[in-house]
């Protein structure tokens, strides 16, 4: 997300992960709509300075600097009804969190179900130096630190 490298380390993060890449051909569009609505995205009347965009075609990323003003309860269901919205029209589950991330050999990223990911490290196709993604940091400095390690430096290992 380079159009945050300005944030603060303490902005705030949500991470929704599809349950399945985007078409590429819907991509355009997904990131207009989450550009359109980070630049209106208000709270208590306040404009927040919010940043999203999809990484991996698959992981709708939020960010909010609070310094200028906080995410309030209110605006925070605006951007789930909002990302509701974007998964009925695109087909795609961004709220299932029973899923796992990885990165394959080849750079690829693939999402399975936890018994699936549990299933491939049984059988040694995953590892503990396997890349994994962690959709639960919720900050800008644990984003930037910890988006992406290996499994067996992050609470995935507690899957398998």
């Amino acid at each position: 997300m380079d159009m945050v490298q300005d944030f603060p380390g303490q902005s705030r993060v949500w991470v929704y992960q599809a349950g399945q890449p985007f078409r590429s051909t819907d991509l355009p569009a997904i990131r207009a709509a989450l550009g359109a609505f980070a630049r209106q995205w208000v709270s208590h009347n306040q404009q927040l300075r919010a940043a999203a965009d999809v990484l991996h075609d698959r992981f709708v990323v939020l960010m909010v600097d609070e310094t200028q003003a906080g995410a309030s309860g209110c605006s925070i269901d605006k951007s789930v009804a909002f990302l509701k919205q974007l998964s009925a029209e695109t087909g795609v589950d961004l709220f299932d969190r029973l899923r796992f991330s990885f990165r394959l050999p080849d750079g690829e990223v693939s999402t399975v179900s936890r018994e699936e990911f549990a299933r491939l490290y049984a059988e040694g196709r995953i590892n503990d130096d396997t890349p994994v993604f962690d959709p639960l940091v919720d900050t800008k400095a644990a984003f930037d630190a910890a988006f992406e390690k290996k499994l067996g430096q992050s609470w995935h290992r507690r899957m398998v």
